[in-house]
């Protein structure tokens, strides 16, 4: 599908009247590849602006965004509240709701479930549901959403990077996601990690607009969500920029620049001073801490002298910070292995003597694939044939013996 342009900063007047003008002659218009036109993605006051200009009431906006976003249709027709006419010019104006179906979904034993979507081009996405439950008894369901089709990065212990890389996925491909996910738990999502496949700042605008979009039309409040990113240069600053209210998550894997390069190998064009320094900027200008996210792999990072120096590192960028620890996700075919407990804890306990702030990621879905990447590795190195989706939740069916 062509690149996206009628989502919530377009012109969309000009679109509608393309559309209103659809309504009076009875063939189809085929659309230019360049003007996709996608319904998920749009707010109220543009949903509003489109059925006045098709020749109908304001208030059918807001049925097609309560269709779209409370309701979850995910096709024109299904839009029984409006008339057939209505629904009818919007198919034939090149119009779409914007929704892909489920090819697999896999379910682990902690009720972690990750879901492959199948885009309009064939390609495949991975998003993660993670509930949990507080000390009340009330549910949080967390969506780990991508932000591209496979990553470019190839950091050395993930699986997305030994997938390769296809291409940015559009706003409402990433909004989609958190909509699949309300769907299969049948629970509202309250917290957004753009944490799953792809770097986020790479795709900068559409991951801003899906953000806005997720905040402003799905209800989701911005401190709930929390942008991921290894690293790329200027983006940290343009983020900022922005002054969000959501968690910047810097995934730094290593306490000094040699070390990091071996793991991450785009930290060559990222010095990690200027990281840290974009860091320090960042909440300078927003207020808002950021998280140094710190994968422990088993006799690579995981000393405690990696511990006093990640936290020497992070006392020279004065305050405003927390490391979170995330003990390996095992991948197939994989030399780096998961860290014992009595490492980890020893790693704890060297930061907290230096007065930094951590915690420890509680590993979820192991038995499911949930490592970034593994479950879409598995079905996709490239592209599709046209073949009807299948769903299944039974991971004995669907993960190698």
């Amino acid at each position: 599908m062509a690149a996206l342009h009628h989502v919530c900063t377009a012109p969309i007047a000009r679109a509608a009247l393309r559309v209103r003008a659809t309504a009076i002659s009875s063939p189809p218009v085929h659309l230019p590849k360049s003007d996709p036109r996608v319904l998920l993605g749009l707010s109220e006051q543009d949903l509003r602006q489109l059925a006045v200009d098709s020749g109908q009431k304001s208030y059918r906006g807001k049925q097609i965004h309560d269709l779209i976003y409370k309701t979850k249709s995910k096709e024109i027709q299904q839009f029984k509240h409006l008339p057939l006419a209505f629904r009818d010019a919007l198919v034939r104006g090149g119009w779409s709701v914007g929704r892909s179906p489920v090819y697999r979904s896999v379910t682990a034993a902690d009720g972690t479930i990750k879901i492959l979507l199948k885009l309009e081009d064939n390609r495949l996405i991975e998003t993660v549901g993670i509930p949990a439950e507080d000390d009340k008894g009330s549910v949080r369901l967390t969506a780990c959403v991508s932000s591209q089709v496979g990553c470019p990065l190839r950091c050395s212990f993930c699986a997305t990077g030994k997938g390769g890389f296809s291409r940015n996925l559009k706003p409402h491909e990433i909004v989609e996601q958190v909509l699949a996910i309300e769907e299969l738990f049948k629970h509202r999502v309250s917290n957004v990690v753009f944490m799953g496949m792809g770097e986020p700042m790479l795709n900068l605008k559409s991951v801003l607009e899906a953000h806005r979009c997720l905040n402003k039309e799905v209800g989701i409040g911005q401190r709930m969500m929390t942008i991921s990113t290894v690293g790329v240069p200027n983006t940290i600053k343009m983020l900022a920029s922005h002054k969000l209210q959501s968690t910047l998550a810097v995934s730094l894997h290593a306490p000094n620049q040699g070390l990091r390069e071996t793991i991450v190998p785009s930290a060559k064009s990222y010095p990690l001073g200027a990281l840290m320094h974009d860091c320090k900027d960042y909440f300078l200008q927003t207020g808002r801490r950021v998280t140094f996210e710190y994968t422990l792999l088993a006799g690579i990072n995981d000393k405690a002298e990696h511990a006093l120096e990640l936290a020497e590192l992070l006392h020279s960028c004065g305050r405003g910070y927390h490391v979170n620890l995330i003990p390996y996700n095992p991948i197939e075919g994989s030399e780096f292995r998961r860290p014992y407990k009595k490492v980890v804890l020893a790693f704890v306990e060297a930061l907290e003597s230096r007065k930094i702030t951590v915690s420890v990621r509680q590993t979820r879905g192991l038995d499911a694939n949930a490592a970034c990447g593994q479950l879409r590795n598995e079905f996709q190195k490239t592209p599709l044939l046209d073949l009807a989706p299948i769903a299944a939740t039974d991971e004995t069916k669907l993960l190698p013996v």
